[in-house]
């Protein structure tokens, strides 16, 4: 595979996939200085996993307890 092929399905699984950074980007915090606005957000969208986490628990609990879908 030449450069130029291999460059070109990158190009093409990047426009496929819509990827836009490393996948790794996020799995540890950046030494970075990050943009009060993207601060806000990703605690926003770390608000919002963890109250989709504790609904979910309270309806495994519910279901539990109950024996069915509360």
């Amino acid at each position: 595979m030449t450069q130029q092929e291999h460059d070109a399905q990158i190009a093409a699984f990047i426009k496929q996939k819509g990827v836009t950074r490393c996948p790794t980007a996020c799995a540890l915090p950046t030494h970075a200085s990050i943009a009060v606005a993207d601060r806000d957000a990703l605690r926003r969208r770390d608000d919002e996993k963890e109250a989709r986490r504790e609904e979910r628990r309270l309806r495994e609990v519910a279901l539990h307890r109950f024996g069915h879908a509360a």
